[in-house]
């Protein structure tokens, strides 16, 4: 790109109004399932800009909001997705940092709030990179899209106990964009990654493994403690945690092992714990690299599930798989890739670095729709107990890099 429209592109970027937006969507509390204010506000934003607005309604209440910049040709077309759900509600009270709530706080240097890092803040970049190319007179041949989803965030409906809204999360909003018309050749996802350049991330299975045991009242339990199911799970717990060792020594990626989490152990009542509960469960959360099959938890877990039935036939254990979420990874040499790299060393001057990640994103949609994704986005180091943080600087730059990808990829 030529130095004088870089610099065109790049004095019309205002930090004010990066700063202003940033507040307005954080104070607009929009956790799982609740997002629909949140997306009026972007569709008053995006229609202000003079895009081609759509609201594709996933549920009720709930929609994607989607602007369209119509380029003059037949050139690349670039989408950036971000999500509108926040990772917390706002709400829990063990979450007392500035940064988990809905309330945008301006201090040194820096906005903490609610969404912020996850991903409100990428949603004002890619607003205000597409404000800048305007301004300055940019005429594109290829399209952008701004497309504002709900229904990210790694959360889901499981049995009769936790459902509706804010149980369908995990690529729900991202889902419905593209089964509906929306595919692009490209995408840029602005999710937190310190302005590092995402090749590849993790997909995930969660799996349940179950044991049976007698429903009875405490004062027939004597001398009948290995009836329990909780005491059977006890039990089975070391087997399952040698599978997690060996799980993880299997699913390499990048040079880096797997990870298995421990995510949830259930049985009993605390209403009622005069009784033994009839059955225990454990969950997990199983990290699969984007290069291996998802089956192939199924197949391991599968072979588990058999040896601990044949040591403790009595046990009744069970199994469920009730998420399956592929990995996603990009060429270091596609377009988009060489293109952010580009763009990032102009605006900071240091060549960006590479990272693969263990979580999981909507790249994982697009990428089985043959949308090639990057992740590429603004945070400000890890969550602390304060909570989400940004930069405003790293805000700035980051939606300096968007806009002159995008005069780059669609073809300024």
């Amino acid at each position: 790109m030529k130095d004088d429209l870089a610099k065109a592109i790049l004095s019309q970027i205002r930090e004010d109004e990066i700063v202003a937006m940033c507040c307005d969507v954080v104070n607009i509390p929009s956790p799982t399932g609740e997002e629909l204010e949140m997306g009026r506000y972007m569709r008053k934003v995006l229609e202000e800009m003079g895009l081609v607005v759509s609201w594709q309604e996933v549920e009720e209440g709930r929609a994607n909001v989607v602007g369209l910049w119509e380029g003059t040709g037949d050139g690349k077309s670039l989408m950036f997705n971000g999500h509108m759900d926040t990772s917390n509600t706002g709400r829990e009270t063990f979450l007392t940092g500035v940064g988990y709530k809905a309330k945008a706080v301006v201090r040194d240097k820096m906005i903490y709030g609610l969404g912020i890092y996850n991903m409100k803040g990428a949603l004002v970049c890619y607003t205000q990179a597409v404000k800048a190319l305007m301004r300055a007179g940019v005429k594109l041949e290829g399209d952008v899209t701004i497309a504002a989803v709900v229904g990210e965030i790694e959360k889901t409906q499981w049995s009769d106990e936790f459902v509706g809204k804010e149980f369908r999360g995990y690529g729900v909003g991202t889902h419905h964009l593209v089964i509906h018309g929306v595919l692009p050749d490209m995408c840029l996802l602005g999710e937190p990654t310190d302005m590092q350049l995402v090749l590849g991330h993790y997909g995930t299975v969660w799996v349940r493994l179950s044991t049976r045991g007698h429903y009875v009242h405490t004062g027939f339990t004597r001398g009948k403690r290995d009836h329990s199911s909780i005491f059977r799970m006890k039990q089975i717990l070391d087997p399952i945690y040698d599978w997690i060792s060996t799980w993880e020594r299997k699913a390499i990626y990048d040079g880096q092992p797997g990870v298995v989490n421990v995510g949830c152990i259930r049985g009993g009542f605390p209403w009622r714990v005069s009784r033994t509960p009839d059955r225990t469960d454990i969950f997990l959360d199983v990290r699969v690299p984007p290069t291996m099959p998802l089956k192939e938890v199924r197949t391991s877990i599968k072979q588990l599930v058999l040896d601990l039935r044949k040591k403790h036939p009595d046990y009744g254990i069970e199994s469920e798989i009730f998420v399956s979420v592929p990995g996603a990874e990009i060429s270091k040499d596609h377009q988009l890739v060489k293109t952010v790299e580009a763009c990032h060393q102009r605006v900071l001057g240091a060549p960006a670095k590479h990272t693969t990640v263990l979580w999981d994103s909507d790249a994982s949609v697009m990428t089985r729709f043959g949308i090639e994704t990057l992740n590429y986005g603004p945070s400000s180091g890890p969550r602390d107990a304060e909570g989400e943080k940004v930069a405003i600087e790293t805000l700035v730059n980051t939606t300096k890099v968007y806009a002159l990808a995008a005069a780059e990829i669609c073809g300024a």
